[in-house]
């Protein structure tokens, strides 16, 4: 890539909005908080805009620290108001009530999609967007830990077939460092 395209592509007018389905909440242990850490922090080093979900006061909370402190624009879309810690007090916020209506906020503010290891909650609203969009949209996965092994096996048995893009727009990451270049090249065709 020549640097002239990489310069235009980081300016904040091709700046890329992505929605980001993690959740510290549930089963879970500390591998999924570093997980999240290094993936706002990524993700923020790159110039995207974080855009995460919070329903029932639960929302990613290590990713959106490390993401604002590495100095990422972030938003979060909440069912109701929400209690923000000191160091999150920045950020934009917008109630959305009803669960139809937020998940069709997401799809719409979405350049790209990206699910991080979570609980079921987190992965149900990320189903039910992508089935908002008819997976027309990217979307990586990281399959951390084969977090995702049993949608990647939908994926390739189901949405191949009810969604024509979903061979090219669902894709699957094993480590954080592979989730940006995975984006760059669904989002900008690298």
């Amino acid at each position: 890539m020549d640097m002239g395209k990489q310069l235009v592509q980081n300016s904040s007018k091709e700046q890329v909005t992505l929605v980001v389905f993690a959740s510290d909440q549930g089963p879970g242990d500390a591998e999924r908080t570093a997980i999240m850490s290094q993936s706002g922090t990524l993700l923020a080093r790159h110039g995207a805009k974080i855009i995460a979900l919070s329903e029932n006061g639960y929302f990613p909370l290590p990713l959106l620290t490390s993401a604002c402190s590495a100095g990422a624009e972030v938003e979060v879309i909440c069912d109701k108001k929400i209690s923000l810690p000191p160091a999150l007090k920045g950020i934009k916020t917008t109630i959305i009530e009803s669960q139809k209506d937020r998940l069709q906020a997401l799809a719409n503010m979405a350049d790209c999609f990206v699910g991080l290891p979570g609980s079921l909650a987190s992965s149900t609203s990320h189903f039910l967007s992508i089935a908002e969009l008819g997976a027309n949209k990217p979307m990586v996965f990281l399959n951390k830990n084969r977090a995702f092994e049993i949608l990647r096996g939908f994926s390739a048995d189901v949405f191949v077939h009810s969604f024509p893009k979903a061979h090219n727009n669902v894709q699957f990451v094993e480590t954080v460092e592979d989730i940006w270049p995975k984006v760059e090249k669904l989002t900008f065709g690298n």
